[in-house]
């Protein structure tokens, strides 16, 4: 089933940062009696979509307004000539948060959506309640040369010639642990995905010591058993920053909204039940 079609769920676009945003937003289901449900921001990572979160999305939708916005070069929202940096987009989500007139959302973000997040909180003094990173894209400088100077982008490229049957065969041999709907959204997301959305991959990063740093918001990064951030490099950065802390999930590599949606939106929603209310 399309998520736009999921029953009370939504589909729409805002203008922000100067693009058009398409994004999903739950409704379905009831508020925790006595609470208002807070909104939930999730950012999905290079060659997804905000569809992609579904999983996720339904597991969390009874106690969160939930938003699942496409970045700029993925998804239906829009392909600029340039602009496809960390800064960029994290401008795109706040732009995002302004644009809906969300009050003190929490933003979760995964790979390359878990970077935008930790720069648009770093950012978003007063706009952002709480944020949770979800296996960053915290890469060494010696790491992200060799992500931009290995072939991943050119994989793509010819990835977009074959068959969309045959893209699906191949995801459901490699990925057997993934529901059927799952690797539909997933090939349908790595379709719509526009070669531009590739240059976020050009080094450098921001340094994300400075931006854990800078967080002044309570947040959660969570990682896999085979992560980017390795378990040493995530307790480091709980010494840097008091108010963040870790939670590792089993049974996940860097793909934990994928591998284990039921165990991250539970880590997610023990989250956001420990913040203050806005």
């Amino acid at each position: 089933m399309s998520p736009d079609h999921v029953p009370g769920w939504t589909s729409g676009a805002c203008v922000a940062n100067g693009i058009d945003i398409h994004y999903l937003r739950t409704g379905a289901g009831q508020p925790t009696p006595g609470a208002a449900r807070p909104p939930l921001i999730l950012l999905h990572g290079l060659i997804g979509s905000g569809a992609c979160w579904t999983p996720v999305a339904r597991a969390l939708e009874a106690d969160c307004d939930v938003l699942m916005p496409d970045a700029r070069g993925h998804g239906r929202s829009s392909t600029p000539t340039h602009g496809y940096r960390y800064d960029d987009l994290a401008s795109d989500a706040l732009g995002f948060i302004r644009a809906l007139g969300l009050a003190a959302p929490i933003v979760l973000g995964h790979s390359m959506g878990g970077m935008t997040a930790a720069v648009a909180a770093s950012r978003g003094a007063g706009l952002i309640r709480g944020v949770i990173l979800v296996d960053p894209t915290f890469l060494t400088p010696e790491r992200q040369r060799e992500v931009y100077e290995s072939d991943v982008a050119e994989q793509h490229r010819r990835l977009l010639a074959v068959d969309r049957g045959e893209l699906l065969a191949q995801q459901r041999a490699r990925q057997p642990h993934r529901s059927p709907e799952l690797i539909e959204l997933l090939v349908e997301a790595r379709l719509q995905t526009r070669m531009s959305a590739f240059e976020v991959l050009r080094p450098p990063n921001p340094d994300y010591r400075k931006l854990v740093r800078a967080i002044d918001v309570p947040g959660l990064l969570v990682i896999g058993d085979a992560p980017v951030v390795s378990l040493e490099t995530a307790r480091e950065l709980e010494t840097l920053n008091p108010r963040l802390r870790v939670e590792q999930i089993a049974g996940a590599g860097h793909g934990v909204p994928y591998d284990q949606p039921e165990r991250l939106a539970a880590a997610v929603g023990s989250f956001i039940r420990s913040l203050a209310p806005a």
